[in-house]
């Protein structure tokens, strides 16, 4: 690690010759490691051929397969389709203590459509895009306050006619610059940008667009020339630039020593603080004029720098992307295409061995239809074919395997070759949702890193900047950001399949199938999705007047059934009464009996008549009383008939009531 200067020797540099030296350490430091593998990145993405891709030095045919860039271009599909498919890809909340909603309402609004104005979805697919490519999504925050013409009319001569015309209305914005790695920098030792001692970007752009900016006193007012592009600032190296109108223009954003900074810092603008660095932005003009220099001005502290890589290597800023990744696959499936292609040229286009020494003198041996060949002798000894045989028929199923390594290697997905694999019967449907549950995982974790490290970042930086230079517009307040990503094209498709499969196990009648149905429509990619939706969730709700009758139903029965519980209970009460009354004029008759007994054996008087008189009185009284008891299970039986009867003629007239109504 090098050492900094110590502060008495800062005073001997400007700080932007300190800037500029940071800077080209970087930079060599990523021109020797990254910038050779991610030019070829480029190149296998766009399909664009360089003598040093061969790989044998009698390689002759330049193609270059498609496989990489149908990977680059799935991933990246995939991650934004998880982004952007439904509409909002962002949503706010408030703090729980807040009781007013229509703040955090209003705001989500205005914060939607400031993005939607400033374009910011175009920008973020642009970095995705760069991550995917290359490794690394990088992308600077700027502000802007532009001119809006709206459309207005306006009433003229007191109302009697109007004028159509526009309105002129400033407007400020927060926009994203997508940066290739190439036009950024950063320090070696960082894993991250709050981590680096500075880090920027390091463009061309025009002349007019630096001067306009002069004029508006966002820069110094000094004198800026002019310089020649340099290859290792463009984009790509197969497209030269002549146009020599440009300015290498060099934004910092980091630390720079206090003492520097305060030398640099108009009148004003220095800061008092023991520190020996200050986070401040720089902006320099062709690696020398100080364009301007400030503090950190925005008051959250934060840089302007937002970055995500596409998948992380542990503790190193520049990740590994879908290039990287099939990388080996990919050369290898050009070097066997090529090869063949190389071996086409051998066995198709005819060959012939001659002896030169018979040929008429001068002539030029051409192999063309029609062709006359003269000869000093028999054509047939003069004049063979030659070839070389014919190409291996292995070399096809080579390169589909290698195709395969391709998809393997990256974690894309090639839907007409699992529609070939399904079509065929290569494979079962189970084997086909493993093969894409594995992918889902790893687009899943690539979109995480993505909404954790760029997309929540970059829309509370822009959300920051609202709230500090709109304070009319936008309420400073602790809000949270939340992505509103769903599943990507491939898992909503895998999805939807699980779903209809669970449906097929289940009637219409159960409560389950038409919340089944629902998730079904809202993963499938349809144009009237939401009109689908509203009628399904329309269907669902109970209707007025069916609830009003079941209401009217639900109340009869409940009165109906309170009046039968006091009939029940008054002919129970009744019953009881008479059964104790039976009870007790039981248990009276031994008693008179027996005293009349015992009187008729006082007086002397007793015979044999009266003896079985008395004894036909005891049986009948038995008698009398089963029949009480027969009697009275009797009343219990129609009783419960009768109840039972009620309530169907209630339910009847009931029924009639409401079909009257």
């Amino acid at each position: 690690m090098a050492e900094l200067p110590e502060k008495e020797n800062f005073m001997t540099l400007k700080v932007e010759e300190w800037v500029m030296s940071k800077v080209e350490e970087y930079r060599e430091h990523y021109e020797t490691n990254y910038r050779l593998k991610h030019d070829e990145y480029y190149r296998l993405w766009r399909g664009i051929w360089h003598g040093s891709d061969k790989l044998r030095d009698s390689e002759r045919s330049r193609l270059i397969a498609p496989a990489l860039m149908q990977a680059v271009e799935s991933s990246q599909a995939e991650i934004e389709e998880a982004t952007f498919g439904r509409g909002d890809w962002f949503d706010m909340t408030d703090d729980v203590g807040d009781a007013e909603a229509e703040d955090v309402a209003f705001l989500r609004k205005q914060l939607k459509e400031d993005m939607k104005f400033a374009k910011a979805r175009s920008s973020i697919s642009d970095v995705i895009l760069n991550a995917a490519v290359f490794g690394q999504g990088i992308g600077e925050i700027y502000m802007e306050e532009i001119t809006e013409l709206v459309p207005d009319t306006q009433p003229v001569l007191d109302g009697a006619m109007s004028a159509v015309g526009v309105v002129e209305k400033e407007r400020f914005l927060i926009k994203m610059r997508p940066i290739l790695p190439q036009n950024f920098f950063i320090d070696p030792l960082a894993a991250s940008i709050e981590d680096a001692l500075g880090c920027g970007t390091d463009i061309y752009v025009p002349q007019h667009q630096v001067q306009k900016d002069i004029d508006s006193g966002i820069y110094r007012d000094v004198d800026i020339g002019t310089v020649e592009p340099e290859t290792e600032l463009e984009a790509s190296d197969d497209i030269e630039v002549t146009d020599s109108d440009g300015v290498r223009l060099t934004r910092w954003y980091g630390l720079v020593p206090t003492e520097l900074f305060n030398e640099a810092a108009e009148e004003g603008d220095e800061v008092d603080t023991d520190d020996s660095f200050v986070e401040c932005n720089i902006v320099i003009a062709n690696g020398s004029t100080l364009l301007k220099i400030e503090a950190n001005p925005f008051m959250m502290r934060d840089r302007s720098i937002v970055a995500f890589s596409w998948d992380t290597v542990p503790s190193r800023f520049w990740g590994r992307g879908v290039c990287e990744k099939g990388y080996n696959s990919q050369k290898a499936l050009d070097t066997e295409l090529r090869a063949r292609i190389d071996a086409l040229a051998l066995t198709v286009h005819p060959m012939v061995a001659v002896d030169a020494s018979r040929l008429p003198r001068g002539a030029k041996f051409q192999v063309k239809p029609g062709k006359t060949f003269l000869t000093n002798g028999n054509p047939s000894e003069i004049i063979q074919p030659f070839n070389f045989g014919s190409v291996d028929q292995i070399t096809f199923s080579q390169g589909a395997q290698l195709q395969q390594m391709v998809q393997q290697a990256t974690g894309a997905v090639d839907g007409a070759a699992f529609a070939q694999a399904a079509a065929t019967g290569d494979t079962n449907s189970g084997g086909i949702s493993m093969g894409l549950g594995a992918i889902i995982k790893r687009h899943k974790r690539t979109l995480l890193n993505f909404q954790d490290n760029f997309l929540i970042p970059f829309v509370e930086k822009a959300a920051w900047r609202y709230m500090q230079f709109e304070p009319e517009l936008y309420k400073a307040k602790d809000y949270k950001f939340v992505v509103s990503s769903s599943l990507g094209i491939i898992a909503r498709e895998y999805e939807v399949t699980q779903l209809v499969q669970l449906l097929q196990t289940m009637g219409q009648d159960s409560p389950l199938y038409p919340l089944l149905v629902e998730s079904v429509v809202e993963s499938m990619n349809l144009t009237n999705r939401e009109k689908i939706l509203a009628s399904i969730k329309e269907s669902q709700q109970p209707n007025p007047e069916e609830q009003e009758e079941a209401q009217i139903r639900k109340e009869f029965e409940r009165m109906l059934a309170e009046a039968q519980l006091k009939k029940i209970a008054a002919e129970t009460m009744e019953i009881e009464t008479r059964i104790e009354q039976n009870r007790v004029e039981t248990q009276m008759l031994p008693i008179a009996e027996q005293t009349k007994r015992i009187q008729a054996d006082a007086q002397g008087d007793s015979n044999a008549e009266e003896q079985a008189r008395f004894d036909a009185e005891i049986k009948i009284a038995d008698m009398q009383l089963k029949e009480r008891q027969v009697a009275v299970a009797e009343v219990q039986a129609a009783t419960q008939a009768t109840m039972a009867q009620n309530n169907q003629n209630d339910s009847d007239n009931l029924d009639k009531a409401l079909r009257e109504q």
